[in-house]
């Protein structure tokens, strides 16, 4: 069985995943009258624009239910834009030189395990025997879907180039973590206007020719709902589901991608597609069975997110917090208590 109450947030992933999905087959088309390293630097700009409007609307609205990016928050921010918003779309790109689309699709398919084994080794998230199956199962999936019997996939120079690219996804997806607390639009923008910016400056460093209005128009479009709405779910779901599992989810995206290229496209089912589809179900139901339940202690802390008041939130108000849900600092006191749960802003505790 399913357990919706716990696993909701998994939908938010999966939404995230089926846009940036949905992105892939639409930028393909649009290589054709755009640079890659253009097309990379509309795509960010056009989440940025779209989401610094969104941000701008919900003020004036008087929306303002999550919680602000703080002082402290702006290394995490900065470190998760330089690795994934500059580094390893450049690393990306410089890769891909030199190697088949066919290997270096294979090899993308590592930014999920490596996002897990970032989480386990360096930030001591929690993860059990299902999530290291379902990401090895996606795994699996993508390497069927991408496989193709003339490619060969020696350890070279560009080889390393996209290895070196999925872990700086990765690194970006664990720094992201720690501010997941904070508004998810104000932290998918600034992350969309500073990399959209520094790849199009490069672009123009490059000599790259300017494209179409309709070409930059579409691509900013694509980024909007691709990168930005994308970005946005995805930081949402970090932020009750911790690193690996969000990045295990995820990794449906190059299956949403490849399934939609077939209208849109006009490519072809085959084997590999059906077969790959088979696993990315298979995958994402062994994710979505997952159920996590210990007696454990949450230590003192006070912070401030978007909550409403459930068995960790007793807190005192004083009474201009405005209608749930809604942010303000609060305080938790400690407590022990057993449930089941997922490694979000209350749960990072040790195992």
């Amino acid at each position: 069985m399913i357990d919706f109450r716990l696993q909701r947030y998994a939908l938010l992933a999966l939404a995230s995943a089926a846009l940036f999905g949905a992105s892939t087959p639409l930028a393909k088309r649009l290589l054709e009258s755009v640079s890659a390293l253009q097309l990379a630097g509309l795509l960010y700009l056009g989440s940025g624009v779209a989401l610094a409007l969104l941000w701008c609307g919900l003020r004036l609205a008087g929306v303002r239910s999550e919680a602000q990016l703080e002082r402290r928050d702006l290394a995490w921010l900065t470190a998760a834009t330089v690795c994934g918003g500059i580094a390893a779309p450049w690393l990306l790109l410089t890769g891909l030189r030199g190697m088949p689309a066919s290997s270096a699709s294979l090899l993308l398919n590592l930014e999920g395990v490596l996002t897990a084994i970032v989480a386990v080794m360096i930030f001591r998230e929690a993860v059990g025997r299902r999530v290291w199956v379902g990401a090895l199962v996606m795994l699996a999936g993508a390497s069927v879907l991408s496989w193709s019997p003339g490619a060969t996939l020696g350890i070279s120079t560009p080889a390393l180039f996209i290895v070196a690219a999925c872990l700086f996804w990765a690194l970006d997806n664990n720094f992201t973590r720690p501010i997941s607390g904070a508004d998810p639009i104000a932290i998918a923008c600034i992350k969309g206007l500073a990399a959209g910016s520094v790849n199009l400056l490069l672009a123009v460093a490059a000599g790259d020719s300017l494209p179409g209005v309709a070409s930059a128009t579409s691509a900013l479009v694509v980024g909007a709902a691709g990168y930005g709405v994308s970005l946005v779910l995805y930081v949402t779901a970090l932020r009750h589901l911790g690193a690996a599992r969000t990045a295990a989810h995820f990794g449906t995206a190059p299956f949403i991608g490849a399934i939609l290229a077939v209208p849109l496209l006009g490519e072809p089912i085959d084997w590999r597609l059906a077969t790959g589809f088979a696993f990315m179900l298979a995958a994402t139901w062994t994710l979505l069975r997952e159920s996590h339940d210990h007696e454990h202690v949450h230590a003192p802390q006070e912070h401030a997110h978007r909550h409403v008041h459930d068995e960790h939130h007793h807190h005192e108000h004083r009474g201009d917090e405005g209608p749930e849900p809604h942010t303000h600092p609060h305080r938790h006191e400690r407590m022990r208590h057993t449930h089941p749960h997922f490694p979000d802003l209350h749960h990072r505790h040790h195992h």
